[in-house]
């Protein structure tokens, strides 16, 4: 087993994308985020991102970390887990946590505890979905439009009070991004803006949505969930694929998503580790 570790994310694509293409869907997150750091359209960051790669004669496994968050390790098979926090403990101090399935998880987080004492919290777990036949979805009222540029504001206000751990860059410059590509819908009602929704452009056929947010004061209309299928259509009808994660301690989301045609795909958790 031989385990490699670079900070060139061009260079990791070109070795692990070969492996990660055969499901695209499943590998969905990490692709999308290396491809982002290999053609230059990721965010500004602090420091290096660590890309590990595990090689069994081909490509068996990859794992990334990049600046400020946990390691991700996706669908990294358990087995792979240990040789794979080995590598991270070589080139880091320490680490805010780790992602991926349960049993690689929890076998790359006991591997590290070894290695640097602490503790682990569990504190989210995520359901990785694929859009299989759509249903569009109906709201109480309103229409889907593409994000104006008069709304960077409140779209950021938004992203701020719906993701205050994920958008870490700037609120109004993600916002500000979402409106150059093109890549974040508003749900409409009687002219005011009460839903959001953003996806990924794709990367080898898929697009992953998110975020999907809608303010207190005008949820339970059905907003957010036309919102999605709308948006849901549209990346199909560009001849994409789509999929979505949705948090497991959310029953509401998740059977919205599954009346809109999202099938499961795989289970995931975030494990803290805490010194």
């Amino acid at each position: 087993m031989d385990v490699r570790v670079t900070t060139d994310p061009a260079a990791f694509q070109r070795t692990v994308f070969p492996f990660l293409q055969r499901d695209p869907v499943l590998h969905t997150l990490i692709m999308g985020s290396v491809h982002q750091r290999a053609n230059g359209t990721a965010p500004a960051e602090t420091g290096p991102s660590y890309f590990v790669s595990v090689h069994d004669g081909d490509v068996v496994g990859a794992a990334m970390r990049t600046p400020g968050r946990a390691v991700y390790l996706g669908a990294l098979r358990e087995d792979l887990a240990e040789p794979v926090a080995d590598a991270y403990a070589d080139v880091l101090p320490e680490l805010v946590g780790v992602e991926g399935s349960r049993p690689a998880a929890e076998q790359f987080a006991r591997r590290w505890s070894e290695l640097r004492g602490g503790r682990t919290i569990e504190s989210t777990a995520s359901r990785l979905h694929k859009l299989g036949t759509l249903t569009l979805l109906a709201a109480d009222a309103g229409q889907a439009r593409l994000m104006r540029a008069d709304e960077l504001d409140v779209v950021g206000a938004w992203g701020a009070d719906g993701f205050p751990r994920e958008l870490r860059n700037g609120y109004k410059e993600w916002a500000a991004r979402h409106l150059a590509q093109g890549t974040l819908w508003i749900w409409e009602a009687e002219g005011t803006p009460v839903s959001m929704a953003g996806f990924r452009l794709p990367t080898f056929g898929v697009c992953r949505i998110g975020p999907v947010y809608t303010p207190p004061e005008h949820r339970r209309h059905g907003y957010a969930g036309a919102l999605t299928s709308h948006l849901s259509a549209e990346i199909l009808a560009q001849g994409n694929q789509a999929c979505l994660y949705t948090d497991l301690a959310n029953p509401t989301s998740n059977k919205i998503y599954h009346q809109a045609g999202y099938r499961p795909v795989a289970d995931f958790v975030h494990l803290e580790l805490v010194a």
